[in-house]
């Protein structure tokens, strides 16, 4: 089975849900990023996210901070790095729509990933969205399983765990980058 067997036919009608931690910025497992200057983009992920602005509709975050949750950050110090984030994303000619962060300790929480809370938030903004035109971009299981249980696309990202073999119940595709897929994106269809 090649990519354009599995690749969805993407357009402006298409949503893109992305995890932050591993996806956007750099992840350092069992820590937090509690302050801007420990913010770190990914390599290629300003790039990635120029191109994808071209491709999608609607571009979101969708990311479990329990940090906050925990008492080992606050709500405004992530909404701070949250907003300088977006602001270096948008000099770079980038696009996210909106940031839904769940905050929440328990993960039995309807917005805690894998549950289904902060995707039903992103339709109520934007009316528009239909989960089975939209693609999950994450790093660990718990992002496959929040993009599966709507019907969505998912792409692994292997940037903390190696890859799972596929085919794989929760995984589409996967790949050792957003920009790594991004690039995929663009591949010129093969003829014959």
């Amino acid at each position: 089975m090649s990519l354009l067997d599995i690749q969805p036919r993407i357009n402006k009608e298409w949503t893109l849900f992305l995890d932050r931690d591993g996806v956007i910025n750099v992840e350092t497992p069992g820590t937090y990023v509690t302050t801007w200057e420990e913010f770190v983009f990914c390599d290629g992920v300003l790039e990635a996210l120029r191109s994808l602005n071209e491709l999608f509709g609607n571009i979101v975050i969708v990311t479990n901070q329990r940090g906050v949750g925990r008492g080992i950050m606050s709500l405004d110090t992530l909404i701070d790095i949250h907003h300088k984030m977006m602001d270096d994303i948008n000099i770079a000619g980038g696009r996210v729509n909106k940031i839904y962060a769940c905050t929440a300790v328990s993960d039995e929480d309807h917005n805690r990933k894998p549950n289904p809370g902060m995707a039903m938030q992103a339709r109520e903004d934007f009316s528009e969205i239909d989960f089975r035109r939209s693609v999950m971009v994450g790093n660990s299981m718990s992002d496959m399983e929040f993009g599966k249980h709507l019907s969505m696309h998912t792409v692994f990202l292997t940037s903390k765990h190696d890859p799972y073999p596929l085919p794989h119940d929760l995984i589409d595709e996967q790949f050792d980058s957003l920009l790594m897929w991004t690039k995929s994106l663009h591949t010129p269809e093969v003829v014959g």
